[in-house]
């Protein structure tokens, strides 16, 4: 049985209150940084993994390299997991969105698998970067036993678990992931089991300081 554990990176700054993120490259907030270390200690307790995989972010590589140090791994960079481009919505708001694009971000909240963001890409985009981006971690780890990480992001992890649960991109919002969640799947002689998802419970001392 290969094991998957995808997670998302830690807080930034623009989740609460929200902006559109995206490409744009943001550190990890301090309450980030410590959702790195707890997530490591949880994984580290957890798992014997043989490979960690993060996005291109650099959010993602900070989440990763505590894990990795940990374990004893390397981090490696997957343009598969890379986060959702939200062409000119980008670094704005929600509320300025709404006002600018009132439309389409009606659109994105009712039936997202119908928009493409201004400039930007579609969940048809990140469905298919993501599945070659998971085809890819496969075919590097065929081996039954093997436990692999994976650090994505909130669009990321949400477009995977849809393919996993053979759900359809108009069930996007109906799948949470938090900063800092575990989620775990199981696959088996092709058959596919998710034992968690957004699982945080890692992550439930800590407050923002």
């Amino acid at each position: 049985m290969t094991t998957l554990v995808l997670m998302r990176h830690g807080h930034v700054e623009g989740i609460h209150p929200e902006r559109f993120r995206g490409r744009a490259e943001l550190p990890l907030s301090p309450l980030g940084e410590r959702q790195a270390q707890a997530l490591a200690k949880r994984v580290a307790s957890r798992f014997a993994p043989v490979a960690l995989y993060t996005s291109p972010m650099a959010r993602c590589i900070a989440t990763g390299a505590p894990i990795a140090q940990a374990l004893g791994l390397s981090s490696e960079v997957l343009s598969g997991l890379h986060d959702l481009d939200y062409g000119q919505w980008q670094g704005i708001t929600h509320e300025d969105v709404s006002k600018q694009w009132p439309q389409l971000y009606n659109c994105w909240y009712n039936t997202p698998h119908l928009l493409r963001f201004p400039d930007g890409e579609s969940l048809q985009d990140l469905v298919a970067r993501t599945a070659d981006g998971l085809r890819e971690v496969l075919k590097r780890h065929p081996n039954k036993s093997d436990v692999v990480l994976l650090i994505g992001h909130d669009s990321v992890n949400r477009a995977l678990l849809l393919q996993l649960l053979d759900q359809p991109l108009s069930a996007y919002w109906r799948i949470a992931q938090s900063p800092g969640c575990i989620n775990q799947i199981d696959i088996h002689d092709g058959k596919i089991t998710i034992t968690c998802i957004n699982d945080t419970a890692h992550l439930e001392n800590l407050t923002p300081t």
